[in-house]
């Protein structure tokens, strides 16, 4: 059995400060797939991770305090791949892979739109390019858990204001479809597997105390391949975690 957790940390030194090491001790997953890390390694004291039972493994973006993915492990994977083969993608540090034996486990930090028009172009452009890539690659490990921020609400039931929303990043109708589109290709949205019920969120505001009042939108993802359907135990959204904009995602799979 293995647990795998996705947090966007929204800077990894920001969250080492508000306590994250004693929450990873708690939470204990064997898995802990990292986006905005917002560092470089020599930035960082390693040895936190690795007193910790910790293998690491970091993608970071080459602009300084920004972007960037990682993944912390308790085995060593057979494999791990940094980055997907583009330059502009992976100059933003967007994916880590790690292969265990048959199944892999993704980090993602997929763009966001929010900033201008041209970072929205380039959000689409990536979506674009990432499921040409993600089809590609399931055809050699089709067994794989792809977690992250994908900054995209799927469904109205995923955002606390889908009506006053329509128009933003994040809940267009061009990302939602093609996030239609991507879970069709056979992949399942964990959380949605055990938990229908509305006002579950992973990401909410900074601005008018938006999480104290619950006011927030479901971005984060731990999407699995079919071929894994019948070995997921249980997902969550673990919100009491307080090191982020976005809290921690759960999945549990028995391989």
């Amino acid at each position: 059995m293995a647990v795998v957790i996705s947090y966007n940390v929204n800077g990894i030194r920001a969250a080492l400060n508000k306590g994250f090491m004693n929450w990873l001790a708690a939470a204990n997953p064997d898995i802990l797939c990292l986006q905005e890390i917002k560092a470089q390694t020599g930035q960082l004291d390693l040895t936190v991770f690795e007193k910790a039972g910790y293998h690491h493994y970091w993608f970071p973006a080459e602009k300084k305090g920004y972007s960037g993915v990682a993944i912390l492990t308790k085995k060593i994977p057979d494999h791990v791949e940094y980055g997907c083969g583009i330059k502009k993608y992976d100059a933003e540090g967007r994916i880590l892979r790690a292969d265990y034996g048959n199944v892999s486990v993704m980090s993602v930090y997929m763009p966001s739109g929010s900033s201008s028009d041209i970072r929205q172009e380039f959000k689409m452009q990536w979506l674009s390019d990432f499921e040409v890539y993600m089809e590609h690659l399931r055809m050699k490990r089709p067994e794989i858990i792809i977690s992250g921020d994908y900054n995209i609400c799927h469904k109205p039931i995923d955002i606390h204001d889908p009506v006053r929303n329509v128009n933003s990043s994040g809940f267009l109708p061009e990302e939602r479809e093609w996030l239609d589109r991507f879970i069709n290709t056979g992949m399942l949205d964990s959380f949605r597997q055990f938990n229908k019920e509305p006002h579950n969120y992973s990401w909410w505001s900074y601005r008018s105390q938006a999480r104290k009042k619950n006011l927030g939108w479901r971005i984060d993802y731990n999407l699995v391949s079919r071929p894994l359907a019948g070995k997921m135990k249980r997902a969550l959204i673990l919100p009491d975690a307080m090191h982020s904009d976005h809290c921690p995602i759960y999945v549990e799979v028995d391989f």
